[in-house]
């Protein structure tokens, strides 16, 4: 009995000793190699703290900024979106180590860095798993999260639906969807002249009603019956942000899991009614359509001797990213371009004279070409993604260990991109980093700052934005339509408290004065 125990013991020692010798070195041995290892390159950064790193410091820092008003003057809005990385910057400099956990995280706020990471072809830094209600929203199949030589393929199929000469046909739906929330604020201020509108939930209706036309036109019903389920399934990945996800729970049938589960099935098979009715068609030689699931249907027959270049859950995955990133964070383009409007009248009217210069009064159609021909409206909209960009920061990952502008980082190491913080780096955009100025862009884009590649709103490189050109049609066709009806100022009861939910929004609205011209 005494020998068996004994077999027992041994073999029990067998099995979890080098388990325990593994955690040890993941929670110990390394976090303390690899801080030192980043300390002989001169990069430093807040201490490990044994297994739960820095979560601490950056949850309280969080939930203090949370707290925090700011004057509508200001937009430095760091110290509320990216508090942590605000701080240890200031102590720090513009790279360094933090630690989510016992996981490195280098905070890469120098602009030659994020250049040679964002341009890179060769697979090194690729994007870290989102979490599985993320995944639910968008998918794994889509531009979004792929990478080689699938995103490649995928880039192939959707990039021609894209095509400016296409995005100048949508123009039409861009306005009809426009003016009837346009045609509804004024119904509202016929007696009084003037009405307060809560413009960014107004927005994020519009966009999600020009997104079901233009991805899916006459299934565009259908398109928004996915933008409800969708929308629902972002309340969940908000709610699921910063909480500690046990391996595997996301496969335990809780409330949460069973509820995501009947919205990832409802708009799948929503996503796949449309999709077959539109091969149906082209099987009757009807062709795909002209909007963009059109574009993409018939791209993707273009393969080599007629094959699909992609499965069907990949062209629904294409389809959630289409939702998601077509809608949300245009809305909140035009919401913050109202807000730095309305706070900066002279500006206001600037683009108002310019707009009827070039695109006439209230009742003459709007024209791609006219829009184009817009310079101060998009300036404005560009000084409004510098400084209130929907997207506060992105992540990568290494693939393998790496010299960035000769800083050697480890494998597996987190990389952290504050477009925020970059956005307001004075030694790149100037003394006046943190106020409103349009003129900065008056030469483009790439002469705006001292760093040809500084506005990092849409990324760059192979994996910037797809459908930026799709954002700034939209948004300059509602703007032109307000801006010709309308002068406004945001409303005295308005909280300047930006806050990122996933994407950066008025944690408390912004209500809006609209006074009918």
């Amino acid at each position: 009995m005494v020998d068996l125990m004994a077999m027992v013991a041994t073999a029990l020692a067998a099995v979890l000793l080098p388990c325990l010798f593994a955690a040890l070195v993941h929670l110990a041995w390394r976090p303390y190699a690899v801080a030192r290892a980043f300390a002989a390159q001169g990069v430093r950064g807040p201490a490990y703290q044994f297994l739960v790193g820095n979560t601490r410091e950056t949850g309280a820092m969080q939930s203090a900024a949370r707290r925090e008003v700011l004057d509508r003057s200001c937009h430095d809005i760091t110290t509320r979106v990216r508090p942590h990385e605000r701080a240890w910057t200031s102590l720090y400099g513009k790279v360094f180590l933090w630690w989510s956990g016992p996981k490195p995280v280098l905070n890469v706020g120098d602009h030659d860095m994020v250049r040679r990471v964002l341009s890179d072809k060769s697979g090194l830094y690729v994007k870290p798993y989102p979490g599985p209600a993320i995944m639910a929203m968008m998918g794994t199949g889509g531009l979004v999260f792929t990478e080689g030589e699938v995103w490649a393929r995928h880039h192939g199929v959707v990039h021609p639906a894209f095509a400016m000469d296409k995005l100048k046909m949508m123009t039409g739906t861009f306005e009809a969807c426009a003016r009837e929330v346009i045609g509804a604020w004024e119904a509202r201020a016929a007696e009084t002249k003037e009405v307060t509108v809560e413009v960014g939930r107004q927005f994020m209706e519009l966009t999600a009603d020009v997104i079901s036309h233009t991805a899916f036109g006459s299934s565009y019903r259908q398109g928004k019956e996915v933008f409800l389920a969708q929308k629902e399934l972002l309340l969940m990945a908000l709610a699921s942000m910063n909480k500690v996800q046990l391996p595997g729970l996301q496969y335990v049938p809780t409330k949460n899991n069973v509820r995501r589960w009947q919205l990832e099935r409802k708009v799948r098979g929503t996503l796949m009614a449309i999709i077959e009715e539109r091969m149906s068609a082209a099987r009757e030689a009807r062709g795909y359509g002209t909007d963009l699931l059109g574009l993409m249907l018939e791209a993707n027959n273009a393969g080599d001797g007629g094959e699909r270049v992609m499965s069907m859950d990949e062209i629904i995955d294409e389809c959630k990213t289409f939702f998601f990133a077509g809608h949300d964070t245009t809305a909140h383009l035009l919401t913050w371009a109202m807000f730095l409007l309305g706070t900066y009248p002279e500006w206001q009217q600037r683009l108002r004279e310019e707009v009827l210069r070039e695109c006439g009064g209230a009742g003459t159609p709007l024209h791609g070409d006219a829009l184009n021909k817009l310079k101060l409206v998009t300036m404005v909209l560009y000084e409004t993604l510098r400084l209130y960009g929907a997207v506060n920061g992105i992540a990568r990952e290494t693939t393998a260990d790496v010299d960035i502008c000769g800083v050697k980082v480890p494998k597996g190491t987190s990389l952290s991109i504050p477009f925020v913080m970059l956005h307001r780096d004075v030694e790149v955009w100037g003394p006046d980093a943190n106020e409103f100025n349009p003129l900065r862009f008056q030469d483009g884009v790439g002469r705006a700052a001292a760093h040809p590649n500084a506005l990092l709103a849409f990324s760059l490189g192979p994996r910037s934005c797809i459908g930026q050109d799709f954002a700034m049609l939209e948004a300059k066709t509602t703007l032109v339509l307000i801006l010709r009806r309308f002068e406004f100022e945001v409303a005295p009861e308005y909280v300047h408290a930006p806050a990122n939910f996933l994407t950066l929004q008025p944690q408390h609205g912004l209500p809006i004065v609209l006074k009918l011209l």
